[in-house]
């Protein structure tokens, strides 16, 4: 019978055994200050630093740049840890060639049709850097700035406060955003991401985390034989482009029913027209929940070769699923293997693509007076 490893941690704490069951310290076990140590320095003399933190059993490694998660490394049932997100092992390729990586995403993630919206009856046109379109931000969107870096302890808790200000017309947003993104190992071992953003002038915002999964190790091949579950009975159908067309179209009877737990790899290759043109999944799911008060469970991945599972819990109206279709065997891992098609994916939490363009969709309209406050927790086990 498999333990959960909730469960495994408290026994253990209660025996005062948590640092011996876990294979670390009772530092460890309780949580560890964060441990900053240089990574790389940036062409314009800027230095990255890296922060390491534990607790709980999960391992964390986050760079300055781009809030980039480089390392996140969990047990399997026998208790061995991996590191389970892609990554590279250093900055000149983080900085020269990464797909977002790990990465935090800002102003908005996913895309904007052309790179344009109106907001207040005045047009917007942003940075281009997807074909037509604006993806992640635009040419240097949140991932490819440095941010401030602060380490706390609360409690059994450990984490990192991450600041950056994107000024007005930086990449053809409207307002200065003042971000802030905390990152919480837990003492159970869950990843907890809270964004927050205030703004002096309306503004859109669509913040998430670009972290690649791979629950049996990185660098260890497909992940089509993960089963996932996203509790969501439509999803947006897109355009050529990765556009959402507007529709909310029903998950039934087709390769996007996630509702039961299934591999990845049952149905990827179904043949269906959206799968096509996105070579995979790569597409927005409508979470059954829409948007709630505070964080609710949408998502379960689990590894059967490893035992490793992730479950996700978010208050946002949205997942986007991807499936890591344009992984092409050119970039080599924190491992020293190449990544191909299908090594790893990605589960955004967010609200919806596009969505300053289609007023049916939930609002992402930040203004004046108003805060910005997402979450989205990482729940691991075995």
């Amino acid at each position: 019978m498999e333990l959960n490893r909730r469960t495994v941690i408290a026994g253990a704490a209660a025996a005062g055994l948590a640092a011996t069951t876990l294979g670390g310290t009772a530092e460890a076990a309780s949580g560890r200050k964060p441990v900053k140590e240089l990574f790389g320095t940036l062409a314009d003399g800027t230095r990255v630093y890296r922060w390491s933190l534990e607790n709980g059993g999960t391992r964390l490694k986050v760079l300055s740049y781009g809030g980039i998660v480089q390392r996140l490394e969990i047990p399997d049932r026998h208790g061995r840890h991996a590191n389970v997100v892609a990554g590279f092992d250093n900055l000149a390729d983080y900085v020269a060639k990464s797909p977002y990586f790990g990465a935090l995403i800002g102003r908005y993630g996913n895309r904007i049709g052309k790179g344009r919206f109106t907001l207040d009856g005045t047009a917007y046109q942003l940075s281009v850097n997807d074909g037509d379109n604006s993806l992640h931000g635009g040419a240097k969107g949140f991932d490819k700035h440095v941010w401030h870096v602060e380490p706390f302890t609360k409690g059994p808790d450990v984490g990192l406060r991450l600041h950056y200000t994107s000024v007005d017309g930086e990449m053809g947003y409207p307002g200065t955003l003042r971000t802030k993104v905390t990152y919480t190992l837990t003492r159970h071992g869950d990843w907890r991401i809270d964004y927050e953003a205030t703004t002096d002038k309306a503004t859109v915002v669509n913040l998430t985390s670009h972290v690649y999964w791979n629950l049996a190790g990185e660098g260890s091949g497909t992940i089509e034989d993960h089963e996932l579950s996203i509790a969501a009975s439509r999803y947006t159908p897109t355009d050529s482009g990765l556009i959402p067309t507007g529709e909310l179209a029903a998950v039934a009877g087709t390769p996007f029913d996630f509702r039961h737990a299934k591999p990845i790899g049952r149905d990827i290759r179904a043949g269906h027209e959206q799968q096509v043109q996105a070579k995979g999944y790569d597409h927005n799911w409508v979470l059954d929940k829409g948007i709630t008060a505070k964080p609710e469970h949408v998502a379960t991945l689990r590894d059967p070769r490893s035992g490793r599972t992730l479950k996700i819990a978010t208050n946002e109206p949205g997942l986007q699923f991807y499936s890591g279709n344009f992984l092409d065997g050119t970039l080599t891992g924190t491992g020293g293997r190449t990544y191909r098609q299908g090594d790893a994916l990605c589960l955004e939490t967010q609200h919806f693509p596009d969505s300053p363009n289609h007023a049916a969709f939930p609002s992402t309209v930040l203004r004046p007076g108003r805060t910005y406050r997402t979450t989205t927790i990482h729940t691991f086990g075995q």
